[in-house]
């Protein structure tokens, strides 16, 4: 399914982006149209050079106390490691780079303070832009932020992201900025669609935090979605749907309606036993973003946590976490499932997501280049840190180490060295720590797919990584909407793989589970299960709904189905081999988000 109109004009407009932000929601359309001002060009006199320089200093200690306070506010309301989010703005107001730029310009050149701000921020986009980092959005966004908030108080501008009063908005905009994330109300705003971003961008990230539905990557939005009119948004499968029909709605309704209805099972869901109705045992675990998460994990009925995402402590910072912050950040989440494993990925920098601290080269292809283990070996300091904290962490509960994008054992060896290091560290410090952690990986490219019979023998688990198995198999980028149908989930040589990985692991008595999107997908968990994939991780608040499918069908269905699949000449047709397991379980119906 592309981005493009999928009905005729007159009807619904549909279109397909990037999952943002979990949730469903209808709303009226708010375009925002908000683009960082350009200052007029205006010189001074000699006379008026300090006064400017005065006014730009003023700016920018206004700037950072506003900033500060939206940090504290940001922490009292969605906790210390959203706030630090902000981090870089504020550390940007001290940056020579910014500042004595500026100062320079208005010295030298004689320009207005609104003026030499713009020059210089402007400068330093255009040079930061010149990187192929995926990083260097959000050092842009954050740019941005900063330049509409200085250049505001320099020239009086009005605030761009004013929305009114009223309530049931879905805000429309090109992009959005930290700032505006942080501000916006549930209680108003159902849900946010963007033509730019990524699931990993700041502003996305506080989306999660309050809980409002958002899809990114939309093209040609603001043709597509005209203000005023009405917008379905489904946040989990990263659709829109425009000016929807009687027939679309009542499809919506249906899919609110399960949704909360599944809500209101929870408790009760929680509390069964996960079981086939063929009782098959399957388990199911959550995919953690931020230790305050585990909570909610538990009671959507969680046992365990089967990919807990460790870059929240590293992304956005200029220094390294230490051994204590990160110590208590895993005891946190390993003590809220005191009877359950918890799977902690180690660092999976580079591609997307890099921390300030590191000076990365720059890469053509981020994603083919340092990231994941890599950087780990690369930076034996910066990860020897984490070992510690999380051989001490297991000493509080079944904690489990998860490597990322291992493509040999040789990896896995080197890592296991320096396991066996800080573990000889912690024992000769009289520190307690648990010298028996189970170490695994992420089965996420098609080298380690296809080479798992010989990793198993190195490793005591694998976790299928779903995204990016089948974006570096297919050589789809996940992130781009225009190819979103090409990343095929049931592309036979994904489908091949998986098993693969599955028959590795049972021949060698070691565990293999799926924490990639494609569990999370009630088609895509069938699949998976077909395969015999018995342990799934998903985000949290898709649990109760993959709770009831799993209660709802037989594996053995779902096994004859992963046949067909494998014999499929298409994905269409494979998609119906895998809703006819759908459509056969009782309790259980599928919802399709298209037109």
């Amino acid at each position: 399914m592309s981005s493009d109109v999928l009905r005729p004009a007159r009807g619904p407009v549909v279109l397909e982006g990037l999952p943002v932000s979990e949730g469903i929601d209808v709303g009226r359309a708010r375009q925002v149209r908000w683009e960082v001002p350009q200052a007029p060009h205006e010189v001074v006199g000699p006379a008026g050079r300090d006064r400017e320089l005065e006014r730009f200093r003023e700016a920018l200690a206004w700037a950072k106390r506003r900033l500060q306070k939206t940090k504290a506010a940001t922490a009292a309301r969605l906790g210390a490691v959203e706030a630090r989010i902000f981090d870089p703005q504020i550390l940007m107001l001290d940056d020579p780079q910014v500042v004595e730029g500026t100062r320079r310009y208005i010295a030298e050149n004689r320009l207005t303070a609104a003026r030499a701000f713009d020059w210089r921020t402007l400068e330093l986009k255009e040079r930061w832009a010149q990187t192929s980092h995926p990083m260097v959005l959000d050092r842009l966004n954050d740019l941005d932020d900063l330049k509409l908030r200085v250049l505001g108080r320099l020239t009086g501008l009005p605030d761009p992201w004013e929305l009114g009063r009223s309530a049931g908005l879905v805000v429309v905009a090109r992009d959005l900025t930290p700032s505006f994330a942080v501000r916006l109300d549930p209680a108003q705003i159902a849900a946010v669609v963007t033509q730019e971003g990524t699931r990993s961008a700041h502003w996305a990230i506080l989306l999660r935090a309050l809980r409002i539905p958002a899809v990114a990557g939309l093209a040609g939005l603001f043709e597509k979605v005209r203000d005023g009119v009405e917008v379905v948004v489904d946040g989990r499968a990263g659709w829109v749907m425009a000016s929807p029909g009687a027939a679309e709605k009542r499809r919506f309704e249906r899919r609110r309606s399960a949704l909360a209805g599944l809500g209101r099972e929870m408790a009760a869901l929680a509390g069964q036993e996960s079981a086939t109705r063929d009782e098959e045992r399957i388990v199911l675990r959550a995919n953690l973003d931020l230790p305050d998460e585990a909570p909610a994990a538990r009671e959507h009925g969680a046992e365990g946590v089967g990919l807990f995402r460790t870059e929240f402590l590293a992304v956005g910072r200029t220094t390294a976490p230490g051994e204590e912050e990160q110590y208590r950040a895993y005891r946190t989440v390993v003590e809220t499932f005191p009877d359950h494993a918890v799977v902690a990925r180690t660092f999976d920098l580079g591609g997307d997501k890099f921390p300030l601290f590191l000076r990365m080269p720059t890469e053509k292809n981020p994603f083919l280049g340092r990231r994941g283990v890599r950087i780990c070996l690369d930076e034996p300091e910066l990860f020897a840190t984490q070992l510690r904290a999380l051989l001490r962490a297991a000493a509080h509960g079944d904690l489990r180490i998860m490597l990322p994008v291992v493509n040999t054992s040789g990896e896995v060896e080197a890592v296991r060295e320096l396991l066996e290091k800080a573990a000889g560290q912690l024992r000769e410090e009289g520190v307690a720590f648990d010298p028996s952690v189970k170490l695994g990986i992420t089965v996420e490219t098609p080298a380690s797919a296809l080479n798992a019979a010989r990793l198993a023998s190195h490793v005591d688990f694998f976790s299928i990584g779903t995204n990016d198995l089948i974006q570096y198999t297919l050589a789809v980028d996940r992130n781009c909407a225009h190819l979103s149908g090409l990343f095929d989930p049931f592309h036979p040589a994904v489908v091949h793989q998986v098993s693969a990985v599955v028959d590795a692991a049972r021949s060698a008595g070691i565990e293999a589970s799926a924490c990639g999107e494609m569990a999370a997908s009630p088609l895509g968990a069938v699949l998976l299960l077909g395969l015999d994939v018995g342990v799934l991780s998903v985000a949290w608040p898709s649990l109760p709904e993959i709770k009831k499918l799993v209660l709802g069908l037989r594996l053995s269905d779902a096994r004859e189905a992963a046949a067909r699949v494998r014999k499929a000449p298409n994905r269409a047709a494979a998609e119906a081999a895998l809703t006819q397991v759908l459509i056969d379980a009782p309790e259980y119906r599928p919802f399709a988000p298209g037109p």
